[in-house]
């Protein structure tokens, strides 16, 4: 989640296919043909009903929900390597599915030492295809730009063969050349949703988040949009409305423009997953291309 109080887009134009004389039946195979034509990548849902961050993921379930999402994406996306998370990317591996590996810091200086531990021993032995070091760090507070300068330098010189990049929002590689500088690969996430936008504009918004991370690299970088979506459920947020509907219009779009211009792009996210609700509200727990209980919603 990347919320910033007062951004807020202004309604210039719209973009993307005119739903308004689809039928429900021409949605539907729409959504089926996108789907089955395949995604660059997904984030990775592994939290089941009752989990949360902390604790312990199972083989079982990482491989259960890995067999689901197989045969419509390219890549996954990891936000962690310990707590079972580091089964993921090993686990994607035996499915032939590539893997963009982040290691989750904050201000727990020891938890920080055994993700950073944890991905480089996952790059080493041929798990990690894109690194991605902390996410959000800096939109949180949670290190300076100092500290999370050294420890992406650090990560460079462990894995010198590996792409090694930081995930945040969109706006925050303009706003920290130094890091953006030391990023191999700028891993901007983008999200109309968040910064109020109305799901008739938030294609065309998107695509200007993701020109201005281009811009912020200098156009000698690749960009990758590590996360985007919008939830299928919940209240409104300052004109953002939530819906069943917006939903899937905004990841049909997602997905065309993708693959028109070739966007690489980790749609957020695969599975629903409610314990989002304590740091999102209610909109949290319904970002998923399938429901916590691992049914298609579209």
């Amino acid at each position: 989640m990347s919320v910033r109080e007062g951004k807020r887009m202004s309604l210039a134009g719209i973009s993307g296919i005119d739903y308004s004389t689809k039928t429900v039946e021409e949605f539907n195979d729409i959504f089926k043909k996108v789907l089955n034509d395949g995604m660059h990548g997904l984030c990775f849902s592994a939290y089941e009903e009752g989990q949360m961050p902390g604790d312990i993921l199972t083989e079982e379930q990482i491989r259960r929900r890995m067999k689901i999402i197989q045969p419509y994406t390219k890549w996954v996306r990891s936000f962690s390597c310990i707590e079972g998370n580091e089964l993921i990317p090993k686990i994607a591996k035996e499915f032939g599915i590539k893997t963009l590996v982040g290691a989750w810091l904050g201000k727990d200086q020891e938890m920080n030492e055994q993700e950073i531990e944890g991905l480089i021993k996952l790059a080493n032995e041929g798990y990690v295809d894109i690194a991605a070091v902390g996410n959000e760090v800096l939109y949180r507070e949670d290190m300076t730009e100092e500290e999370l300068l050294d420890t992406i330098n650090r990560v460079k010189n462990a894995i010198p063969n590996i792409p090694v990049g930081y995930v945040d929002a969109y706006y925050e590689f303009a706003a920290r050349p130094k890091i953006t500088e030391a990023c191999d690969v700028i891993l901007a996430n983008c999200y109309p949703f968040w910064e109020c936008c109305h799901a008739d504009y938030s294609l065309m918004y998107m695509k200007e988040m993701f020109y201005q991370a281009v811009l912020a690299g200098k156009g000698d970088k690749h960009v990758i949009i590590t996360e985007t979506g919008w939830p299928s459920q919940g209240e409104d947020y300052k004109g953002a409305q939530p819906s069943h509907e917006n939903a899937l219009k905004y990841f049909l779009n997602t997905q065309l423009w993708s693959k028109e211009e070739g966007i690489d792009i980790f749609y957020f996210t695969s599975f629903d997953e409610s314990w989002k609700v304590g740091v999102e509200g209610d909109v949290g727990a319904f970002w998923g291309i399938w429901d916590k209980n691992e049914n298609l919603k579209y």
